[in-house]
């Protein structure tokens, strides 16, 4: 894993958290069980329900390894960050040719474009981070460049 920093909400970094106590806590021990419950079976060279909680058993211990790195890497983003530019952290209203938009620059982990949750690592996200109040930003995408005035950022 990289120890590139992991952009968290305080509430982002509580549901990680959460996420990883309950794989360690109740996940784990359940995916334990079955093996040991599937072993019972006889032969397993051919006993799928063995090799259901193996599979199993690889993707909770690398659920538990990535969450342990996003845990470690955090970065809290805060809460009481500036106004007269954008951060991460930062609720950014634009407009554009197809109208206004706002966006809130989030961590990718929390990213929920849907939402209006971008990533910092976006490129919309990039394009805004460090501009202010007025200017303006080209997004060059696959699809297309797209031109932003910012008009708010809270």
């Amino acid at each position: 894993m990289n120890n590139k920093p992991t952009y968290l909400s305080k509430d982002g970094l509580k549901k990680l958290r959460t996420e990883l106590e309950e794989m360690i806590t109740v996940k784990r021990p359940e995916v334990a069980d079955r093996i040991h419950d599937a072993k019972e079976h006889g032969d397993l060279s051919e006993n799928a329900e063995y090799e259901d909680a193996k599979n199993e058993q690889a993707f909770v211990e690398g659920r538990i390894q990535t969450l342990e790195a996003l845990i470690k890497n955090a970065t809290l983003i805060d809460e009481h960050h500036s106004t007269d530019h954008v951060q991460i952290g930062s609720t950014v209203s634009v407009e554009s040719g197809d109208g206004k938009e706002t966006f809130t620059i989030v961590g990718s982990t929390e990213a929920k474009p849907g939402e209006g949750r971008i990533s910092n690592e976006s490129p919309v996200g990039r394009a805004l981070l460090g501009k202010k109040k007025g200017e303006k930003v080209v997004v060059k995408v696959p699809a297309g460049d797209f031109t932003y005035k910012i008009t708010s950022i809270a």
